[in-house]
């Protein structure tokens, strides 16, 4: 007789916990925060031209400049009228991806990688909120997907982490009733709502195991890449410490036996190259995975 699926889809590191996910804002923000100088929108300079108070550079003045921007000191050293450029001021949105698809529901050590995948993602979250930015949301997977507009503070990363806990749910049990030769959706085709979804301009962080990604995901990623900043949580799976080489049986849920075959080889990174990229371990301590994300981003 097989045991009751509740029970089993509340153990910790296979169930989504909003409560921990809130807790993690302590990890997140621990480091010294350099303060924001303002709130949303304009807290974060950007590299384009427009209307915020730094001062980008100086140039002649041309016919149709506005004469409020005259710089006086260039003008009077060269006796050329020249002007201010500024540097533009823009509002920094993390837009996160969570990939809740079969292949990131199962974990042989401390967590489901759908759920390292959901805290490295709030971890994140916590950050950008903390430094004046907006966080957004989408999963990938069954029963979904779920989608949080970009919002700041506290309130922007709850409704996010809300969005992650009732998705990570149905997907739990949308895996508990299909049909075990259901074949995984492709993670490139999956990510087309992202162009229509997520703001221009945003950094775009796709938190997956990258399986079954099809063989467009490169080029689906470029095209993102051409108005938002995509980067890439690979989140793998090894065991505590990486599984001894060997033969593993494996119970299924009709109760059927398979033998999963371990190699103590490596197999490199999933991810497509040529974006940036960052591989987290499933169990993995959290510090860890932390001090890996404030390394590779400031996060």
């Amino acid at each position: 007789m097989s045991p009751p699926v509740e029970p089993l889809l509340s153990i910790p590191g296979v169930a989504l916990d909003a409560e921990r996910l809130i807790a993690l804002r302590e990890m997140a923000v621990e480091r010294e925060l350099t303060a924001p100088p303002a709130a949303i929108p304009g807290g974060f300079l950007s590299k384009r031209r427009g209307s915020g108070q730094e001062i980008a550079d100086t140039r002649e003045y041309v016919a149709g400049d506005d004469i409020r921007h005259l710089d006086r000191g260039s003008t009077a050293r060269t006796g050329v009228l020249h002007i201010r450029r500024f540097q533009e001021e823009r509002d920094r949105v993390s837009f996160l991806v969570l990939d809740l698809r079969p292949s990131m529901l199962w974990g042989t050590g401390r967590a489901f990688r759908s759920v390292a995948a959901a805290e490295a993602l709030a971890l994140i979250g916590w950050r950008a909120v903390e430094e004046g930015g907006r966080v957004g949301l989408v999963t990938l997977g069954a029963g979904g997907p779920e989608i949080v507009g970009a919002r700041g503070r506290t309130r922007g990363m709850l409704g996010v982490i809300g969005g992650m806990v009732r998705a990570h749910r149905a997907a739990l049990h949308a895996a508990m009733a299909s049909g075990e030769d259901e074949e995984e959706p492709e993670l490139a085709a999956q990510l087309l709502s992202l162009e229509r979804i997520a703001p221009r301009g945003a950094e775009v962080l796709i938190a997956s195991g990258f399986d079954s990604s099809g063989s467009g995901l490169a080029a689906r990623l470029g095209e993102l890449a051409q108005k938002r900043h995509p980067f890439l949580l690979e989140v793998a799976d090894r065991g505590p410490g990486g599984l001894p080489e060997g033969r593993y049986p494996v119970r299924l849920r009709s109760g059927v036996v398979r033998m999963l075959r371990v190699s103590g080889s490596s197999p490199g990174p999933a991810a497509p190259e040529g974006f940036p990229h960052v591989m987290i371990e499933a169990a993995a301590p959290l510090e860890q995975t932390a001090r890996q994300l404030y390394a590779a981003w400031g996060r």
